[in-house]
């Protein structure tokens, strides 16, 4: 628990703001007290980085091993040589090919216990599509990398968690989508990375209603009464999951202030409601996989790219969250695997 932790950086897509949040927050005097970070890169394009943006401050360490991080600088891991042809605030080809390549590496290096744990800089869906990668955004590609189910939870430092039941589908596929296994899967997933990654001993979980009005007792729906209540049954987690709550006024009237965790039916639920609260320090935490990653929740933001005004905030975030999350982690490992002996405080008569 006293080893510095290995963070890996993905850095995104070239063209976007990805690499000026990442150095921004690099530069940062006390990160280096508090992780050994290894951005997946390249040396001439984080020196073009540097030298657009007035960074020439920013000093690190290029390698081609992993063998050679250095625990008390910024380790730049050189996955190409050559040079890139960035065009801020234009979505390329190019920027979507190096954005894969530098995720790829990442990737493996979080697969092989090379690094322990992952932030991801924001990429362009659109142009990362490729044969090697034909998934809709990170979460999918590092649940078919890292095993298990993937989980999308937004987090923020306010307490604020939510996770939501379908991620990036087209709105008409969600309704089929939500299912009595699926929802209740989802609440136990929620549960467990409550109590493993955050410390969270008995979390109390709100569930969010499909329709609107959590489907007034059938009047706007029959999803609400026929599934989700079902699957808050079937989790069984001994009265700790409530719902179904009416998404606007759950949000509107400060209820969700009372819960350990929110449970959303679909992106948009979840994600405005969230990015309205929390968009600033807001961190989206990819659960349920073998592996900790995180990214900030915010995109490419083309339209700001190379105009150094970029907030890094929430990558700072995302990177303190990674921390966090693989801390409570190896603390909830060793307490599992070395719990205290129970002791028999009954006295003999």
């Amino acid at each position: 628990m006293s080893e510095r932790v290995i963070v890996g950086i993905s850095q995104g897509d070239v063209n976007g703001i990805g690499l000026e949040v990442v150095l921004k927050t690099l530069m940062e005097p006390g990160i280096a007290e508090i992780c050994t970070p290894v951005l997946f890169s390249s040396q001439k394009t984080v020196s073009y980085y540097r030298k657009v943006l007035g960074l020439e401050e920013f000093n690190f360490n290029p390698i081609r091993d992993l063998n050679q991080i250095n625990n008390k600088k910024v380790n730049v891991f050189i996955c190409y040589e050559e040079e890139v042809n960035i065009e801020m605030g234009k979505p390329t080809e190019t920027s979507g090919r190096y954005a894969f390549l530098s995720l790829q590496k990442a990737t493996e290096a979080l697969v092989n216990k090379q690094i322990d744990a992952l932030v991801t800089a924001p990429i362009n869906k659109s142009t990362i599509q490729s044969a090697e990668f034909p998934f809709v955004g990170h979460t999918e590609y590092l649940g078919s990398k890292l095993g298990g189910e993937p989980l999308m939870l937004l987090c923020s430092d306010s307490g604020l968690r939510i996770a939501v039941v379908t991620g990036h589908i087209p709105v008409k596929d969600i309704a089929s989508k939500i299912t009595i296994d699926n929802v209740s899967s989802k609440i136990l997933k929620l549960q467990q990375s409550l109590i493993k990654d955050f410390g969270v001993r008995k979390p109390r979980i709100a569930v969010l209603g499909l329709n609107p009005h959590a489907g007034d007792n059938g009047a706007i729906g029959n999803e609400d009464k026929e599934i989700i209540i079902p699957a808050i049954q079937k989790a069984n987690l001994n009265n700790t999951v409530y719902g179904p709550y009416a998404a606007d006024g759950f949000f509107g009237n400060g209820t969700y202030k009372q819960f350990d965790g929110i449970l959303a039916m679909y992106h948009d639920q979840g994600l405005i409601p969230f990015k309205t609260l929390a968009f600033n320090d807001g961190v989206n935490f990819t659960a349920g996989l073998s592996g900790v990653r995180t990214s900030p929740d915010h995109g490419t933001a083309y339209e700001i790219a190379g105009k150094n005004i970029a907030n890094e905030q929430s990558f700072k975030k995302a990177l303190y969250a990674a921390i966090d999350i693989y801390k409570n982690r190896q603390l909830y490992s060793e307490i599992s695997e070395h719990p205290l002996p129970f002791t028999n405080l009954k006295k003999e008569r």
